[in-house]
């Protein structure tokens, strides 16, 4: 586990992003990415009929479809232990495989801190 207040205030202001998404929404999983002009984006997990999408990979989608051209960071709060492969690859896709992803529990407690890769 990472004590949240050691993150850069970058990092910590996508966890906290992320967590406010998951807990506003009520969905099982809030993320944020941060692009190379440092805007972010955040979003939770879509639950339609017919689209079904993680909400790091619903936050990937959404700075690709604003011109987006890279990533520095994204931040996943999640139940689950950490990001998923399918989550880690839309990171690497537009950040590269060295891109952080920061996996955090509904608390914003870092737990875990990994590449794309």
């Amino acid at each position: 586990m990472t004590d949240s207040s050691a993150l850069d205030p970058e990092d910590r202001k996508i966890v906290t992003l992320a967590r406010s998404a998951r807990a506003r929404n009520g969905v099982p999983e809030g993320a944020a990415v941060r692009d190379e002009t440092g805007r972010t984006y955040v979003a939770g997990t879509v639950t339609l009929d017919s689209l079904k999408l993680s909400a790091l990979r619903t936050a990937v989608a959404m700075a690709v479809a604003s011109g987006a051209k890279s990533l520095e960071a994204a931040a996943v709060v999640t139940d689950a232990e950490s990001a998923s492969a399918e989550d880690r690859a839309a990171v690497r896709d537009l950040g590269g495989p060295g891109t952080p992803v920061l996996v955090a529990g509904p608390d914003g407690t870092v737990r875990e801190t990994v590449t794309a890769g």
